[in-house]
């Protein structure tokens, strides 16, 4: 049976042969520590699980209207005046199956064949594909991690072509953790501006923060910044609500809906229980993502020193999100069992194999020399992680 070009471009995840083997193991009860977890270890809060049994009781298990009901869209306008102060209207408003689907529908209703979309690296793994399902180019912007990951404005602007529509931003960043501040926020926007470009901005980890840090969405930068802003973000990462698998879209209202067209045509409305509880989310008390942040930075903290006190590894302290992106090119050319590592997929094999740790290779973030290790898992399993780790680097030579 012959397959569409659109299929046979997609690349595969450097991932799932490591995920296989990591289950694999599992399954014959040996002990893995997994940090490749790409959500928090928290449960749903508890008000979230409550009004959603209350909505099953209710009956309320049935369609409703393809971009998510009106409260849900009030209380998600509500909550980003109340957090920062930005204004919206119920047509600019879009809630999808998560905020991937979210991103792919907005590539779908945006891009076309021969259009080039800047995606910085180290970038979320779905972003260049889901541009190269929209038939269109994603071009890569290299960071450097000696500048903390982050977009060099000179570098953005040498990337800038006539065929150029958009620029993805995704801060706090996964997997790198890399945020910015308002003034490196609005150089990048400056060039971005002067070019006409679209501004993608998944802002997913946006309450996920450190250090003390201030989140300032893109859209929060002037009016005409706005205008030119499609903000992405969802309940996934800051409510602990992955599988509930409620993301949105702010701006422009012919943008949205061209994705409600999209959605009518493919997926139809997200889960009615679900838009429940997300209304609980954005309305409910929000203590507990304090609480729960404060323990994601102690881990944070430690996995960090941790990773730096090991020689050969050197680890960026990431500024939000959970994940720790450890530099482990030290290790390329170093032996065991034979074999020599030469790339990240290699160094997480290693792992696997010798220490039984499971972490992501960098190459699927287009960055080779790293790995992606999630600290959203317990302490516990933290500290054995690391001495696991600690203790496995020392065989190699």
């Amino acid at each position: 049976m012959k397959l569409s070009s659109r299929a046979k471009k997609l690349q595969p995840s450097a991932t799932l042969a490591i995920t296989a083997k990591e289950k694999a193991l599992k399954s014959q009860g040996v002990d893995v520590i997994g940090f490749g977890a790409g959500e928090p270890d928290f449960d749903s809060p508890e008000n979230v699980k409550e009004e959603a049994i209350k909505a099953i009781k209710a009956g309320f298990t049935k369609y409703t209207a393809v971009g998510g009901i009106d409260e849900l869209k009030e209380a998600i306008i509500n909550r980003m005046k109340l957090d920062y102060g930005l204004e919206y209207q119920k047509p600019e408003i879009i809630v999808s199956n998560g905020a991937k689907h979210t991103l792919y529908n907005l590539t779908q209703a945006l891009f076309e064949e021969g259009d080039e979309v800047i995606v910085p690296a180290p970038y979320w793994v779905s972003y260049p594909e889901q541009i190269t399902l929209a038939g269109a180019d994603p071009v890569i912007l290299d960071t450097k991690e000696e500048e903390g990951f982050k977009i060099d404005p000179v570098e953005l602007k040498k990337l800038i072509t006539p065929k150029t529509r958009a620029l993805i931003l995704n801060y706090p960043s996964n997997p790198t953790g890399a945020t910015y501040n308002e003034i490196e926020l609005r150089r990048i926007v400056d060039v971005a501006m002067e070019a006409g470009l679209i501004i993608i901005s998944d802002e997913i980890y946006d309450k996920i923060i450190y250090d003390g840090i201030k989140h300032t969405p893109v859209a929060a930068l002037g009016e005409d910044v706005k205008k030119a802003t499609i903000l992405v973000n969802g309940v996934s990462k800051t409510y602990a609500m992955t599988g509930w698998r409620i993301g949105y879209a702010a701006g422009d209202k012919e943008v949205i809906n061209a994705m409600g067209k999209l959605q009518g045509q493919s997926t139809s409305n997200p889960t009615s229980i679900s838009q429940w509880a997300a209304l609980e989310a954005y309305r409910g008390p929000h203590d507990i993502i304090e609480t729960r942040t404060r323990e994601f930075e102690k881990r944070k903290n430690y996995i960090v020193e941790r990773l730096n006190s090991i020689p050969g590894i050197k680890c960026f302290s990431p500024q939000g999100a959970f994940y720790a992106f450890p530099n482990i090119s030290g290790y390329f050319g170093k032996r065991y069992n034979g074999k020599e590592i030469n790339s990240s997929m290699g160094f997480t094999e290693f792992l696997l194999d010798e220490a039984k740790v499971a972490v992501v290779p960098g190459d699927s973030f287009g960055s080779d020399d790293h790995v992606r290790i999630s600290f959203a898992t317990s302490m516990e399993n933290i500290v054995k992680g690391m001495d696991r780790i600690e203790e496995a680097v020392k065989k190699l030579g």
